[in-house]
């Protein structure tokens, strides 16, 4: 799908996270997480939202933290089938992008814990297509600690070098990028923090970004919404599908593509599934 063929539209949603609800009331975020009835509801209801669309979105992609148990804990592949179980519910003509967090391949990766989420879930890098505008899907863990794996991040890096040169040469519309966590929440040059890259990498990839003319970066990670822009980048970080962090509601974000810019809306999963998408926006997609 090289070719620009009009406006259309995707949703993004990031941390369903099944188990945090319950481990961060107990405060336990490290074995609390043995229940996860809430978070089940609330991806069904997304899930339920975006089959009801219409138009279709061209994809959902769900940016990170699918699950709260970290690689190799007690509850983390019953939380994982689990979610495979709702998921497969989603519209078979609703392709699925998933991008990994923090949550799903840990804190500092390893091989082995990339290798077990691409089993499970796909690749933890990839690009696509979608009627001229190309999307990039990146490993934000590799950029956050990849002391255990230094070899995968420079192999993330080469790949993504070679991506760039190729959305180059094919002249795209625009090009997306979705990682977990964000490139900075508000400001390009804020401090660094639990939520965001690091300044030094930051500054590296941002740069990068601008110079190949990325136009959006969208992430999940901070379970609220923010964002802000660096030069014409601009960084789009959404809410949580699952556990709310600040005084969000539970959601997710069309995000509508037309030749000129990208736009998105943030939307309650109550709104989104019994109004749909606003006329405003879906007027853009005539």
């Amino acid at each position: 799908e090289y070719q620009w063929k009009g406006p259309f539209y995707f949703i993004q949603g990031a941390d369903p996270q099944f188990g945090l609800m319950k481990a961060w009331t107990h405060g336990d975020t490290d074995n609390g997480d043995d229940e996860w009835e809430e978070e089940i509801k609330l991806a069904e209801q997304a899930v339920q939202a975006v089959n009801k669309l219409n138009p279709k979105p061209k994809f959902f992609v769900l940016c990170g933290d699918l699950v709260h148990g970290m690689p190799g804990t007690r509850w983390k592949k019953n939380q994982e089938q689990d979610l495979k179980n709702v998921l497969q519910h989603t519209d078979q003509d609703i392709p699925l992008v998933f991008v990994s967090g923090n949550h799903d391949v840990g804190n500092t990766p390893s091989k082995e814990t990339i290798d077990d989420y691409c089993q499970n879930w796909g690749d933890d890098y990839f690009s696509f297509w979608v009627g001229g505008v190309f999307f990039l899907v990146l490993n934000s863990q590799l950029y956050f600690d990849s002391s255990k794996c230094p070899e995968l991040r420079q192999a993330q890096d080469a790949w993504l070098d070679e991506q760039l040169a190729v959305a180059a040469n094919q002249k795209c519309k625009h090009i997306i990028v979705f990682q977990h966590i964000p490139l900075f929440l508000s400001q390009p040059d804020e401090d660094d923090d639990y939520f965001n890259l690091q300044k030094s990498v930051r500054q590296e990839i941002m740069e990068k970004f601008h110079k190949a003319g990325i136009r959006a970066v969208f992430s999940g990670h901070y379970h609220r919404n923010a964002g802000g822009s660096y030069k014409d980048l601009e960084m789009v970080v959404s809410s949580a599908i699952g556990c709310q962090l600040g005084q969000d509601t539970h959601g997710l974000r069309v995000v509508i593509v037309t030749e000129e810019k990208v736009v998105h809306k943030y939307y309650s999963l109550t709104d989104l599934g019994s109004h749909g998408i606003e006329k405003e926006l879906l007027d853009m997609l005539a």
